[in-house]
């Protein structure tokens, strides 16, 4: 069995990497085709060109990995299948399961792989990526924003602002109510600007109001500044919020998802999470593909190449669309992040399991 298997593997070997060098090729020549423009209105490099193709690369594994793993191993068993091989393995008592164990365990072993591969590889040259490119073709992306309103994690603190300026990390046009433990008011402060000093924000022009619970009585003061350490929402609570969770490291990524439910931003928040838990699900789609695949070797005994290629294509594009359906519906609040995340990974994984009990064998 363990000779069956080793020979099983070498023939696996190379077709899955002409496989995956095929898929690589085809991802980059998309993406330089589709930003050659940009290329030649700004006099761009070769080299550069060539650079930014460079770092794009992890990512493009990343995204060939599946497919490729899918058609190397439905092209492998086609083979056998039509060399009439597998009916002498399948005849001298191995069975199905037997025979494709070893390509079940790479595939959890990629799974596993692979997520920290995306992690540790994947996103911070991606990031690195988008960066030079944005810088070689003149793109400018602000975080700054305007009309922005922010609540502290204790909801003691009710930031609203004209607008933010990232650069100089400083509030514009602000007014600020501040709650006292029992979520009554106690101050509401109007100024003219606020600027972050590390630890807190210093307010300048300010016109403080002050209810008096006891007395009943409203009174105000006018002040050229004002510093109180309750006012201590960092910046990052108050960017635009153009960062995907799909290029941030998982660290990051949490941090983001949890930055957004402090500040209350519901839509932004589930969408976030939805894409967080997207990252776990993604990343074990080469095990799912290892027990569909294993089912569709005995399936074509003609045109194994075409076929092979056909169906790793029809089944990578129904499980992203499917993805793509789940993420959705999530994110419009249609159902939670946790099923829209995961929803596809188990129908396709069910799939597998329904094709895999039916296989020839």
């Amino acid at each position: 069995m363990r000779l069956l298997r080793g020979m099983l593997l070498r023939q696996f070997a190379p077709i899955f990497l002409v496989a995956l060098a095929f898929f690589i090729l085809l991802l980059q020549l998309m993406d330089i085709f589709v930003s050659i423009w940009r290329y030649v209105a700004h006099d761009v490099p070769a080299l550069e060109v060539a650079r930014i193709a460079l770092l794009y690369l992890p990512k493009c594994i990343s995204f060939a990995l599946p497919v490729s793993f899918l058609f190397a191993i439905s092209y492998t068993l086609g083979l056998l299948y039509a060399g009439n091989e597998l009916f002498a393995i399948f005849g001298s008592g191995v069975s199905l399961h037997r025979l494709v164990l070893p390509f079940i365990t790479l595939g959890l072993l990629i799974s596993v792989g692979s997520f920290y591969f995306e992690d540790a590889v994947v996103i911070p040259a991606f990031k690195t990526k988008n960066d030079a490119f944005a810088k070689a073709v003149k793109q400018v992306t602000s975080l700054s924003q305007q009309r922005v309103t922010v609540t502290s994690p204790d909801q003691r603190v009710v930031y609203t602002a004209d607008y933010y300026n990232d650069a100089e990390q400083k509030l514009q046009g602000i007014t600020i109510v501040v709650r006292d433990a029992g979520m009554n008011l106690a101050n509401r402060i109007d100024a003219m600007s606020a600027d972050w000093r590390g630890t807190r924000w210093v307010l300048s022009g300010c016109r403080i109001f002050t209810w008096d619970a006891s007395t009943g009585l409203l009174s105000d003061e006018t002040r050229a500044t004002w510093d109180s350490p309750l006012l201590s929402e960092p910046p990052e609570t108050f960017r635009r919020l153009a960062s995907s969770v799909d290029q941030m490291r998982r660290a990051d990524a949490q941090r983001y998802v949890g930055l957004l439910r402090k500040a209350g931003l519901t839509d932004f928040y589930r969408e976030a999470l939805t894409d967080y838990y997207r990252k776990y699900s993604f990343a074990l789609t080469p095990f799912i593909v290892a027990f569909i695949a294993s089912s569709l070797g005995s399936t074509f005994r003609r045109n194994i190449l075409l076929m092979s290629l056909l169906s790793s294509l029809v089944i990578s594009v129904g499980f992203y669309v499917a993805q793509m359906v789940a993420s959705i519906l999530a994110k419009n609040g249609l159902i939670n992040p946790l099923t829209g995340a995961w929803t596809p990974f188990a129908l396709f994984l069910l799939l597998g399991f329904m094709l895999f009990r039916t296989a020839r064998t």
